[in-house]
């Protein structure tokens, strides 16, 4: 594919090493998208990270004789991936080293283009994304944004790569933050409900082990149902639920202790958080 022959040329760096930026390498690597040899992956003081990811994907780091400088220097992707509160101080000591052509992939939750392009200069072809943790085992979902610098062959590469971590959705950039709100931080809430599920299963009797199994493969039974079928949740959950069963005794039940409710608020003022996010940093550009 030519998108694929593209990306295998270059030359792929990653500003910050932690499990986001492992996910994403390893989803390159795993998919032949690229040669481990042609990734490098800094941070700025943790050689045993930078010697574990070496080891484990053969990725290139200053271990291996080179400096970051030159990292960042010959990318043609470099991938913004350090934590938020380090991002305004990082970003501005690598600009002078960014020319025109390279693309920046920011991963950085709350982080708008127009900072980014204040950080680093107008010209520079941007894109903004919200990956989130299940990436790390290539069921990602993933928003994208570009700046209008990006071109369409850089799209491309860009949507091959997060195509190897899982799905990717194309929002307009004001709908980043609904992304954090639903499937950024939407895998906690699946495991926050299958917490809740484990201990009434715990209360119910049942062994922890054997809580776990059924818990665990409910969940995926009912995703994969989803998928599979095409039906709405809605229609799925009406089909299941039996008048004056068991099922709707307990969504009945659920309802009344305001669950829905309590999902809907909650992913609301994720939302909200990363735009407070993001605000605080613009604050610390403009300092």
């Amino acid at each position: 594919m030519l998108t694929e022959t593209g990306i295998a040329s270059m030359q792929i760096c990653f500003y910050g090493a932690g499990s986001m930026a492992e996910a994403i390498a390893r989803g390159l690597i795993h998919e032949k998208l690229i040669a481990p040899g042609k990734i490098s992956m800094l941070n700025r003081s943790n050689a045993d990270r930078l010697h574990e990811l070496h080891e484990r994907y053969g990725v290139q780091t200053v271990l291996q004789g080179s400096s970051n400088e030159r990292y960042l220097r010959e990318a043609d992707i470099i991938f913004l991936a350090m934590k938020p509160k380090d991002a305004a101080e990082a970003v501005s000591a690598i600009a002078p080293l960014l020319s025109p052509n390279q693309l920046i992939v920011s991963v950085i939750a709350g982080l708008s283009i127009a900072s980014l392009q204040q950080l680093i200069g107008p010209v520079q072809p941007i894109v903004r994304t919200m990956p989130n943790t299940s990436s790390t085992i290539g069921l990602g979902a993933t928003g994208i944004s570009y700046s209008e610098q990006v071109t369409p062959q850089q799209r491309l590469v860009t949507e091959a790569m997060f195509q190897s971590i899982g799905i990717n959705a194309v929002v307009d950039e004001s709908l980043q933050n609904a992304v954090v709100g639903v499937s950024g931080s939407g895998p906690a809430y699946v495991y926050f409900f299958m917490e809740a599920m484990l201990k009434a299963a715990g209360d119910l009797g049942l062994a922890p082990d054997i809580a776990k199994d059924l818990v665990v493969q409910t969940v995926l039974g009912a995703a994969q149902m989803v998928k599979e079928t095409g039906e709405s949740p809605e229609e799925l959950r009406r089909k299941v639920t039996s008048p004056n069963g068991t099922t709707q005794a307990a969504i009945e039940s659920m309802t009344q202790a305001g669950l829905q409710e309590a999902i809907i608020k909650g992913m609301l003022r994720s939302s909200e958080r990363a735009a407070e996010i993001g605000a605080a940093i613009e604050r610390s550009i403009n300092e």
